[in-house]
């Protein structure tokens, strides 16, 4: 277990960052006005393709966290940044299965709720950045309830 103060790679989230984050809350909430003022599931297929996208994404952060530990303490935060690319994809093959998007959203958004607890092991551990949580907390519930919207408009 590192402290942020004892390694030298460690910094914190820049202003830059915030601001792309919380940019990156635009299109699910675009995509959630425009399926209220004129319905269509073309907005819920855009709307799990970014979330999921997204989600990925943060998995890849993870990816990124583990591999700068010792090889020996890699293992499980490996696996757990893979799972939101599993959890995307078999989430999507129910929707196209089911021909409706409606609960796979409501599943993935969800999710995304769920990455809050990796993220605050990430954040005592000293893996992620000073100021993660301040970042991970909004951008975690936006996406995660936008994307839940999206599953019950």
């Amino acid at each position: 277990m590192r402290s942020p103060a004892s390694s030298p790679t460690v910094s914190t989230v820049s202003p830059a960052a915030r601001l792309l984050g919380f940019s990156g809350l635009l299109p699910p909430l675009a995509l959630l006005g425009l399926a209220l003022v004129r319905p269509d599931d073309g907005w819920r297929m855009l709307a799990f393709a970014y979330a999921g996208l997204i989600f990925s994404f943060l998995g890849g952060m993870w990816w990124g966290f583990a591999v700068r530990r010792p090889a020996a303490a890699q293992a499980p935060l490996l696996v757990a940044a893979v799972v939101p690319s599993l959890v995307a994809f078999g989430l999507l093959g129910v929707g196209l299965m089911l021909l409706d998007l409606r609960w796979p959203l409501v599943l993935l958004g969800a999710a995304i709720l769920l990455t809050l607890p990796v993220d605050r092991h990430l954040a005592a551990t000293g893996d992620a950045p000073e100021g993660w949580m301040a970042l991970r907390v909004p951008l975690s519930l936006g996406l995660g309830l936008l994307t839940i919207a999206m599953g019950v408009v």
